[in-house]
């Protein structure tokens, strides 16, 4: 199994609370000057009994790695196990159910930028959503970045990683699931999509959007209209944050 080298003490404390035997070795900042987060990563890893080397941070090819990789540096880091997916029949078993007829999954078509992806990861966890499909090719790995940007939630929110992504649909719609594509050129806006039936909600890659038989196989394609005059389009993690919001909120 790979690992990454985690260096958000947000995302090294979940890993902590969720999977301590998946973390390989341990540094925190030196006491002087360490944030109030990595004292107590080092207080929960001790207690783990997790053996913790303070201070020696990155070394010089690592910092030049990380900056390279658009990575975050600083002198706390876990070199932590993989997470591993699960498949998307796990994924959707039951969904419907346990949604009570309602609840919000996503599929990543192609992201290839790992900060996008930490980010939706990031909001998926905060919102309550069941579960994350992720395409295999011509899509940005679960990195170091993903994990630091994520913030915790690729530790909450269960995965997929699928060769084939019309196969989770197929799936999905076997569960009950209603597929929600995305698209910057669709006249329906998001505020008008009914929030009394489980979706899936599909996102595509921050150049292309969604491939064509992704978008086929959607059952409705929405957009999130400008309000502006000057700028026509939103990163794709900020869009999947103010859609997460509006379809993990209580109909009225």
């Amino acid at each position: 199994m790979s690992s990454v080298t985690v260096r958000n003490p947000h995302s090294v404390m979940a890993i902590l609370e969720s999977r301590p035997k998946d973390i390989m070795d341990i540094r925190v900042p030196a006491k002087a000057g360490s944030s109030p987060a990595w004292e107590r990563v080092e207080a929960v890893a001790r207690k783990a009994g997790l053996k913790v080397t303070v201070g020696g941070g990155a070394s010089k090819e690592d910092r030049g790695r990380i900056n390279a990789e658009g990575g975050r540096e600083g002198g706390g880091s876990a070199q932590v196990r993989e997470r591993e997916g699960i498949t998307a029949e796990e994924i959707f078993k039951g969904a419907a159910d346990r949604a009570k007829g309602k609840g919000l999954w996503l599929a990543l078509d192609c992201l290839q930028d790992p900060h996008n992806v930490g980010a939706i990861f990031r909001a998926a966890g905060f919102f309550g959503v069941q579960g994350i499909i992720i395409t295999h090719e011509r899509s940005a790995p679960l990195s170091n970045v993903a994990y630091d940007v994520a913030s915790g939630g690729i530790e909450h929110v269960p995965f997929a990683i699928q060769p084939n992504l019309q196969h989770a649909f197929e799936v999905a719609k076997e569960n009950g699931l209603w597929i929600l594509g995305t698209s910057e050129h669709s006249n329906d806006s998001y505020t008008k999509i009914e929030r009394d039936r489980p979706w899936l909600l599909v996102l595509g890659n921050e150049e292309k959007g969604m491939r064509r038989l992704t978008e086929e196989s959607c059952d409705v394609l929405c957009g999130i209209p400008p309000m502006g005059k000057g700028v026509t389009s939103l990163n794709v993690s900020v869009a999947a944050g103010i859609l997460i919001s509006r379809l993990t909120q209580p109909s009225k």
